[in-house]
């Protein structure tokens, strides 16, 4: 992109603040309009007729641009299409691209680049949000976190969300438990594919956290064994069925533990809080705090922090 544009881009960004979901929608709507339509623009053409809002802008016009760039990930309900500043934002917006045209910068096609990459800043900026609800249990609550990374992750496809959140999950959890700073590395790197002995080796105890426990790690398992060593697979509720099977089938059965995640960190839950619903919140606030700053020092995609909310 030209130097020049690209600092007018920036300009005009940091003097809307230009950085939430609604506004950024229709940065998206209207530089789609320009580019298929071109400059310069009428801001009257884009105003609906009740002259509310903005013709045209709403969930599916975003998405489908979105969908243009290989992004699945929703970024607003409605799209900007509700938000009262939409209408101003657009005319102002018209305006700064008019402007460009009559200066030779408007590179129409690079400008909506621009305005995609904003949206995957956005996405990255995202925490996951783990509710804290008293009239749930705490294993209730964890699932809902876990189908909320699940959704991401299907939005996303290629990403490893959650076995990213439930590696460090597990770290924080474990680091808590024993009072110690443990090894970590990016989820991305899983130990069956590499030379490490499992995700975690603590004494004689080698931990796999996976969120598909494969036959492939269940060999690794074997070999944890033949070593001498104590393999344990944490893994969803859900698969744990799998492994055991898996397990059985190499006749390991009996001597590998495999347990699900939403029990191994609501047992410590409710250890840490004195089995006192009051300090409940107290525990989710340790484990989550010592989560981030894992995530924060072993890995580059900030929106894998979890954020504790009502």
């Amino acid at each position: 992109m030209n130097e020049t544009l690209l600092q007018r881009l920036q300009a005009f960004q940091r003097e809307h603040k230009i950085t939430q979901k609604g506004a950024l929608s229709v940065m998206l709507y209207v530089s789609r309009v320009a580019r298929r339509e071109g400059l310069p623009l009428d801001p009257r053409s884009l105003r609906t007729a009740e002259k509310g809002q903005v013709r045209g802008l709403g969930r599916s016009a975003v998405q489908a641009i979105l969908r243009d760039y290989g992004i699945t990930r929703t970024l607003a309900r409605e799209g900007g299409r509700t938000s009262r500043g939409s209408l101003g934002l657009m005319e102002a917006y018209v305006t700064f691209l008019n402007q460009l045209n009559r200066e030779g910068l408007a590179d129409a096609e690079a400008i909506e680049r621009w305005w995609v990459e904003q949206v995957r800043r956005y996405f990255a900026s995202q925490p996951f949000v783990l509710r804290r609800d008293r009239s749930k249990s705490l294993q209730a609550m964890l699932e809902d976190l876990f189908e909320q990374v699940r959704q991401r992750q299907e939005q996303d496809p290629g990403a490893t969300y959650l076995g990213s959140v439930l590696q460090h999950l597990v770290g924080a959890k474990l680091e808590l438990a024993l009072e110690t700073k443990l090894p970590h590395h990016g989820a991305a790197v899983a130990d069956a594919s590499s030379a490490r002995q499992g995700d975690f080796v603590i004494h004689n105890a080698v931990i796999h956290v996976t969120t598909a426990p494969s036959q492939g790690l269940l060999e690794k398992c074997m070999a944890n064994l033949q070593a001498g060593l104590a393999p344990i697979i944490i893994t969803l509720q859900e698969r744990v069925i799998v492994a055991r099977g898996n397990a059985e089938m190499l006749g390991i059965g009996e001597r590998v533990d495999i347990l699900a995640i939403e029990q191994f960190l609501t047992t410590n839950l409710h250890e840490w809080s004195g089995f006192q619903s009051v300090q409940r919140d107290v525990a989710l606030d340790q484990l989550i705090d010592r989560y981030n700053a894992i995530v924060d020092a072993c890995e580059t995609d900030p929106s894998l922090r979890i954020r504790l909310g009502r």
